[in-house]
């Protein structure tokens, strides 16, 4: 931030300290890092979860029995964990670049009953905007095709269920 503008927003409440923070936290970040990186963790949860629905579809339908169903079904239900922290993710990310394209950041100063607004400046507003052009959007754009991809995979599953 320019050293001529008198910013009276707490340290931790600034939009640019959010984002700073939310891009260098273990799990926010995780949506920044390169392709392998990012599909990962995803597949790892994804992998995990059968842990809890693979039994769950077990009762409803025998793997012996019913393949393809039991397959499906635990597959769709694997997939509410990625699915929750993707959205957690995007939810995050969404939050700050909200806040850095707000042309006013509300603050407290001291606890909930003391909310203040504080103006930005052209030059603080317009750093805060390029920021969000070229660091946030990407990474919004990014989980915005995951949840295609993943919504594409549930249609997929949910037409094969059809058919049989």
């Amino acid at each position: 931030m320019n050293s001529s503008v008198v910013c009276p927003v707490p340290l931790e409440q600034r939009p640019i300290n959010e984002y700073q923070d939310l891009k260098e936290s273990w799990f926010f970040r995780w949506a920044t890092l390169d392709l392998f990186a990012y599909v990962k963790p995803t597949i790892v949860l994804w992998g995990l979860s059968w842990l809890v629905s693979g039994p769950v579809a077990a009762v409803s339908f025998v793997p012996a029995k019913h393949p393809t169903q039991f397959g499906l079904l635990a597959a769709a239900g694997a997939s509410i964990i990625p699915a929750l922290a993707l959205l957690r993710l995007y939810l995050g990310w969404r939050y700050v670049k909200t806040r850095l394209l707000n042309s006013s950041v509300f603050y407290e100063e001291s606890g909930w009953y003391d909310g203040q607004t504080w103006e930005k400046p052209v030059e603080v507003l317009t750093q805060d905007r390029l920021i969000v052009t070229y660091q946030v959007e990407p990474v919004l754009q990014r989980l915005s095709r995951t949840f295609q991809i993943v919504g594409l995979m549930f249609c997929a599953g949910s037409l094969a269920w059809w058919v049989l």
